[in-house]
């Protein structure tokens, strides 16, 4: 007999004795455990489903987190010493947050604090496929004779950005003259895409261009044996601008004659060469000539158009 007509007469019997239990019903049952069969899933795993874990991605995010720290720690400390447990804590949610790297020159250390550097800011924006960067100077705030500069940035992050904007100016006075002395116009162009940049991906850190000068922030140290208090080792061993760069700052700032100024130098310091003289006396001198430059230049003019037939001021 097939099993077909053996399973009808079986229901056709217990639908006798049971009421309630109606071929309708029966048919529905069965409909529903077929389909569950077919959408269950098998008893032995796959290979797939073995070998996959969700969870998998986020330690190994956190490795390379870590591992970044790490490097970021042995080569902080090979370089600034010893760190504070802030300063620690801070470069490690610097490494997790931004990928910043002390040995790429990303972030650096100074009076305590971590400043951000230009080549971060672009690492930053490379890896978050920055749109572009558009810079513009603005000519009614810039003075070219005093050498002042004001640049607006402005950052697409995508195609329909609207653009976050910074403004960015350097002058004389602003800036590190043993450093960028004569390229205030490139440090107001970078530090106006800084600005930008930081507003575009939230960096709340300030950038090294935009400080107003480098030796502020070091720490002097003492004189070399070497020195011997002359002018000769008027360097900036010690973090502060070299006695020269000064000198050359003032010169340019209030349009001075050199020749003259060195021969009103040597006068001062009391020697046949400004190369001999002290580094006490050339700094005193240096003061001398600033604030008689503020207070009167004129004065200051006609004082040293009297050195103009000095030795000194005919080599």
């Amino acid at each position: 007999m097939p099993v077909g007509i053996h399973r009808t007469r079986w229901f056709v019997a217990l639908a006798a004795t049971h009421p309630f239990c109606t071929t309708e019903n029966y048919m529905q049952r069965k409909d529903i455990r077929s389909q569950e069969r077919c959408y269950a899933r098998p008893s032995t795993p796959s290979i797939r489903s073995i070998t996959f874990n969700p969870r998998s991605r986020k330690p190994r995010r956190s490795r390379s987190c870590n591992n970044l720290f790490r490097s970021n720690l042995r080569h902080a400390r090979t370089i600034w010493g010893e760190l504070r447990a802030s300063a620690t804590r801070s470069l490690r949610d610097l490494s997790c947050a931004h990928a910043l790297s002390v040995a790429a020159g990303d972030i650096q250390f100074l009076d305590g604090r971590w400043y951000v550097t230009h080549a971060g800011l672009l690492r930053i924006a490379l890896r978050a496929r920055c749109f572009g960067i558009r810079t513009v100077l603005q000519e009614r705030q810039s003075d070219p004779l005093a050498s002042r500069w004001v640049f607006r940035a402005t950052v697409f992050k995508s195609c329909r950005s609207k653009g976050f904007v910074g403004y960015g100016d350097a002058d004389p006075s602003n800036t590190s003259s043993y450093l960028v002395r004569g390229c205030e116009m490139r440090v107001a162009e970078t530090r106006a895409v800084n600005r930008a940049l930081r507003k575009a991906y939230g960096i709340g850190l300030c950038s090294v261009e935009e400080l107003g000068s480098f030796s502020a922030l070091q720490k002097p140290s003492t004189a070399t044996p070497h020195s011997n208090g002359h002018a000769g080792s008027n360097g900036s061993s010690n973090g502060q601008p070299r006695l020269r760069d000064q000198l050359c700052m003032l010169i340019r700032q209030h349009n001075l004659d050199p020749t003259l100024v060195k021969a009103y130098a040597t006068d001062f310091c009391g020697t046949a060469t400004l190369k001999d003289a002290s580094r006490d006396r050339v700094e005193a001198f240096i003061t001398e000539l600033a604030t008689a430059a503020k207070k009167d230049r004129d004065a200051l003019v006609c004082k040293l158009n009297s050195y103009a037939h000095s030795p000194e001021a005919n080599p």
